[in-house]
């Protein structure tokens, strides 16, 4: 059975998913979601996803929402992208809820402050708030890559999935790839990966869509 994501192209942490799914060769379409007219709020959505929020993961009675759990789905039902030991296991969720916490869940609020929300609707002091936050994680991440290929151990995993969901992006939110040479590395390793495709051509939706 095809599994379907429930995505937008927008939306980061539904790359994360639609990524992991690809590079793993599990077999899975994509059913938009038009957040930018509020769909995610209809009360239709919120039967599917209480939560209000993509991605949602859907493969038979199997429904999974919050791309980490998602993440960590397709990696047990494949049996790949998820490490080589249970000591990596544990590595790549550390890495996981570390995105969460500290660079995905930033970087999508500064982005979209930045360039899906009117200027007159951002409130004061945010943005500057979020980069410098955002500053800290990429130091952290750059470093952890220093001498490394990838995120937890010898070959990509979900870990990279994870980390890896805002920073190919186009829009403006304080991140340039230049000012990071090991992360710059390691987005170029991810992108020559068979498969990889960029967030707008692997999800529905798109800025240009709206233009």
């Amino acid at each position: 059975m095809t599994a379907q994501l429930y995505c937008f192209g927008e939306s980061g942490n539904a790359y994360k998913a639609a990524l992991a799914m690809t590079l793993a060769d599990h077999e899975w379409e994509p059913v938009f979601v038009d957040f930018f007219n509020g769909e995610t709020r209809t009360p239709e959505f919120r039967e599917l996803n209480e939560m209000g929020e993509v991605p949602v993961y859907v493969d038979g009675n199997v429904v999974l929402t919050q791309s980490g759990v998602i993440l960590d789905f397709v990696s047990s039902k494949t049996g790949r992208l998820g490490g080589r030991s249970a000591i990596e296991r544990r590595e790549i969720l550390r890495w996981m809820f570390w995105d969460n916490h500290k660079l995905s869940g930033q970087a999508g609020a500064c982005r979209f402050l930045m360039n899906f929300l009117p200027e007159d609707k951002r409130p004061e002091g945010a943005i500057p708030y979020l980069q410098g936050r955002l500053k800290s994680a990429y130091k952290v991440l750059d470093n952890h890559l220093a001498g490394r290929s990838w995120v937890v151990g010898d070959a990509p995993t979900v870990a990279d999935c994870a980390c890896c969901g805002y920073l190919f992006y186009p829009e403006p939110f304080g991140f340039a790839r230049a000012d990071w040479p090991n992360i710059d590395a390691w987005l170029t390793r991810l992108s020559e990966l068979p498969g990889w495709s960029h967030p707008y051509d692997l999800m529905p939706g798109s800025p240009a869509d709206r233009a």
